[in-house]
């Protein structure tokens, strides 16, 4: 695994090139463009607000805000998966053609998904600050955390987006199983909420780390779960390890199959 590291590192320059492109063309076409990168969060912001405060009532103080960080949480990854899924089968002609190593196509997407989170927060802090969650020192935290869920996203993207290359139906399936995870996850209510005999079900979730963390640095002003956190961390690392592991066997009839 050290030794694909170090190749791709080798291959920065692609990988970079890569991960503007996939910036550059993600709203490639609209009248818009890039402002659509500050348009989405703040979109969701609104109709989630007004669908889960107004007609589901939910108690929860500065509700929007509290949603808010879940949901951009919960944006870096399950839309980095989604879109890493069928990445090897887009770049079908590329694959063929020349060499590099194929784990720069899914990490380039998560890199470019991190990258879109980190401008989100133009958005987020501002609307922390009107709604009265005021700068603190555990927003310390939020660099960190960020890093440790790209780890995990990046395994989950390398796992399946060599996966879909062999059966193509993972793709599809993706985007239910995403669906139901998100709901599983407390992004649209606390962990707080959840009955003591699942909260350590609930818990399991490597995604419910991430998310609780962001809301302890930005929402309740708390330091880290540490024990929960360093799960995470674990995790992460297993989960990535695994992920590049199976990406690195099957990346070998890659070209065979795309």
């Amino acid at each position: 695994m050290f030794s694909r590291i170090k190749e791709v590192y080798e291959y920065r320059t692609m990988f970079w090139g890569m991960v503007t492109s996939d910036l550059r063309t993600r709203y490639k076409g609209s009248v818009l463009g890039f402002l659509w990168t500050f348009l989405n969060p703040l979109l969701m912001l609104v109709v989630y607000s007004v669908v889960f405060s107004t007609i589901m009532r939910v108690t929860i103080p500065h509700y929007p805000a509290f949603m808010f960080i879940g949901l951009l949480a919960w944006n870096l990854f399950g839309m980095s998966v989604q879109s890493a899924v069928g990445v090897v089968n887009r770049q079908g002609s590329m694959v063929k053609k020349i060499y590099f190593p194929r784990e720069i196509l899914p990490l380039a997407i998560v890199v470019s998904s991190a990258i879109n989170y980190i401008f989100s927060l133009a958005i987020l802090i501002p609307f922390l600050i009107i709604s009265g969650l005021y700068p603190s020192w555990t927003w310390l935290f939020v660099p960190l955390i960020l890093v440790v869920e790209c780890i995990a996203t990046a395994g989950f993207a390398l796992f399946f987006s060599a996966v879909n290359v062999f059966l193509r139906d993972v793709e599809h399936v993706l985007g239910i199983f995403l669906m139901a995870w998100f709901y599983v996850t407390p992004v649209v209510y606390s962990l707080k909420m959840i009955p003591h005999k699942y909260a350590e079900f609930f818990k399991i979730n490597p995604v419910t780390d991430f998310v609780v963390s962001f809301q302890d640095a930005l929402y309740y002003h708390d330091p880290l779960r540490w024990k929960m956190f360093l799960y995470g961390v674990v995790v992460s690392l297993v989960v990535l390890y695994l992920g590049w592991k199976v990406f690195d066997r099957l990346s070998r009839r890659f070209a065979e199959e795309v």
